[in-house]
């Protein structure tokens, strides 16, 4: 009876997963949006409550990022989790598309500026939009 693949590499190491080429894209993925928004590895490590080396590793596609902490990386950027696929398997890198371009953009400018000007830019984007702070109507 032949033995499960389990049950011939348990403890051997053999047969244990690597990064692979979707670890690799997944985390340029992170890397790319990371500094789309301006944030470092660290500052990106405390949204989410890893260390920046793991991030590091991750970013380099070294280790693996489970499904929950992939989640909660999106939370930490704005990004739904399927964003990190988008152009897998595809020859050359996705490009943003132009609205996206410009939210980029936008993401990188903003984040360069004071905390009283980002306060004024989010004011009159609020206004602009006609909604109030919590992104309701404005009355």
């Amino acid at each position: 009876m032949p033995s499960s693949p389990v049950t011939a590499t348990a403890g051997t190491g053999v047969g244990r997963p690597h990064a692979g080429d979707v670890d690799r894209h997944v985390g340029a993925r992170v890397r790319e949006w990371r500094l789309a928004l301006g944030l470092t590895q660290q500052q990106l490590a405390e949204l989410v409550g890893i260390t920046d080396q793991q991030a590091h590793k991750y970013e380099k596609g070294v280790n693996r990022i489970s499904a929950g902490r992939l989640h909660r990386l999106g939370q930490a950027l704005g990004v739904e989790p399927g964003y990190f696929y988008e152009g897998l398997g595809e020859d050359e890198p996705v490009r943003p598309a132009a609205g996206q371009r410009r939210l980029l953009e936008l993401m990188r400018n903003f984040v360069a500026l004071s905390r009283p000007q980002q306060e004024a830019i989010l004011g009159l984007s609020r206004a602009l939009a006609g909604v109030g702070e919590g992104g309701e109507p404005a009355a």
